[in-house]
């Protein structure tokens, strides 16, 4: 019998092996969908089960109470109580986006002026080779974390739509053996009445894309909201809106997309992201519109860090709300809510590394997660790929394939106290190079 230590993980060798087990490990009971889920030899703490794994030939082939066997014919290492996750599925980002900061700061961190000097960066400066090597950074970033799914939103708008959309099918391709990417177009949803409206949905069919946009309010916001249903409808598409970004009670929108939905009779997937006025609305006014989205089918995907650094924000006045919707409520209304890091070191958000841990640990203080952890673990992993319509990712279970991400934290205390940037990150049962990409690789498009 061969057998390692979690002291010498740096030589990794073990996961070289076509068969071996994973011994004395901490799994969130949540992610588990199959194995021999509830035997474990102590009382679960924090709804985590104590268990071995067995992987052979990079798939899962066995879940087992710790301690199971006493001897093991095949190689195994022991976590020594560490956690192991599947692999996260990030919902919504803006990889075309990310990593303008360098160049095109935020002047005063204020939502308007994070679009005003994104759409400058971008009439300056965004061109195949610019926007390709941001997003691939991007891309870089989330794999070494441990993140196997991303859906992105990319700015759509006249010619910026078709260049982009170009940019992301290539990178589809290059990367489908890494992390699968889906993209969602997004514009304000008054261009979709307008014939420019029409050709860009049309390539989102033509790229298999998500129909999206953001939703203002406005005089014409219903009949808006009632087109691009109709479109998705006609080409059979999923819908993934910006939903009520903002403080102002009487931003509704997210319930004017619900009652779309349901009138419609809308049967494709639809998220709804941000959502933040929900949490600033008269009670009954906000559980009238959650019984709605639960009733419409409608998937939730709140952005705790950006919305944190962008919401209620006045220079020279600290901030009295921290942004984030209703995210209990929701999900005690049997909404399936996400949480996603959306953009990373741009006008919308300075920091922030595609890191779905962090994501998680960020959102567990800021939205109080926690006391009891139950089974939020599923906000980063299982719940948003089911909303990306990946039933097989983010979840750990007998014939899956072993796409775990290992962490020496035996327990959440542990687990969000650190960066965990020593984390070890299977894919298909075999370690991969978790070395981040240096910020030096975009140093000269750094330049204002």
């Amino acid at each position: 019998m061969a057998e390692s230590s979690i002291a010498k993980f740096p030589k990794l060798m073990i996961f070289d092996a076509h068969h071996y087990w994973i011994r004395n490990a901490h799994v969130p009971a949540s992610l588990v969908v199959n194995g021999n889920k509830w035997a474990t030899r102590k009382p679960p703490t924090d709804h985590l089960l104590h268990v071995d794994l067995e992987i052979v030939e990079g798939v899962i082939s066995a879940i087992l109470a710790a301690g199971t066997y006493q001897n093991y014919v095949y190689p195994s290492i022991d976590l020594q109580g560490g956690m192991i996750w599947a692999c996260f599925a990030d919902l919504h980002t803006h990889l075309d986006k990310g990593h303008i900061w360098n160049r095109a700061p935020n002047p005063d961190g204020t939502f308007e002026s994070a679009l005003n000097t994104v759409r400058v960066d971008a009439q300056k400066n965004w061109n195949p080779d610019d926007i390709y090597r941001r997003m691939e950074f991007g891309l870089k970033c989330s794999y070494a974390h441990g993140t196997k799914a991303i859906r992105t939103h990319l700015d759509s708008a006249g010619k910026l739509g078709e260049m982009s959309f170009e940019i992301f099918r290539a990178l589809r391709d290059q990367w489908a053996d890494r992390i699968i990417l889906q993209a969602v177009c997004l514009v304000s949803l008054d261009y979709f009445l307008t014939p420019e409206g029409e050709k860009l949905a049309d390539l989102v069919a033509e790229s298999d894309g998500i129909l999206g946009g953001v939703s203002f309010i406005n005089p014409d916001i219903d009949q808006q909201i009632d087109r691009i249903f109709s479109m998705a409808k006609d080409r059979k598409l999923n819908l993934d809106f910006h939903v009520d970004e903002n403080n102002d009670p009487d931003s509704n929108t997210l319930r004017r997309i619900a009652e779309a939905a349901i009138r419609h009779r809308y049967r494709n997937k639809t998220v709804c992201g941000h959502c933040c006025s929900l949490a600033v609305q008269d009670a009954a006014e906000a559980e009238t519109t959650i019984a709605l989205v639960k009733k419409a089918g409608i998937g939730v995907v709140s952005l705790p860090m950006c919305n944190l650094y962008l919401q209620d924000r006045t220079p020279n006045r600290t901030p009295r709300w921290r942004g984030v919707t209703l995210l209990h409520e929701l999900k005690q209304a049997k909404v399936p809510v996400a949480i996603a890091s959306d953009n990373c070191r741009d006008p919308f958000h300075a920091y922030g590394d595609h890191d779905a841990l962090e994501v998680f640990s960020q959102s567990v203080k800021i939205a109080q997660l926690d006391r009891p952890f139950g089974d939020w673990a599923n906000a980063i992993t299982s719940t948003p790929a089911d909303l990306m319509g990946l039933p097989n990712v983010g979840r750990i279970g007998v014939g899956l394939p072993a796409d775990l991400v290992l962490f020496k934290a035996r327990n959440y205390g542990e687990l969000l106290s650190r960066s965990q940037h020593d984390r070890i990150v299977l894919r298909n049962g075999k370690a991969i190079d978790t070395t981040l990409p240096s910020y030096a690789e975009l140093d000269d498009l750094a330049k204002p």
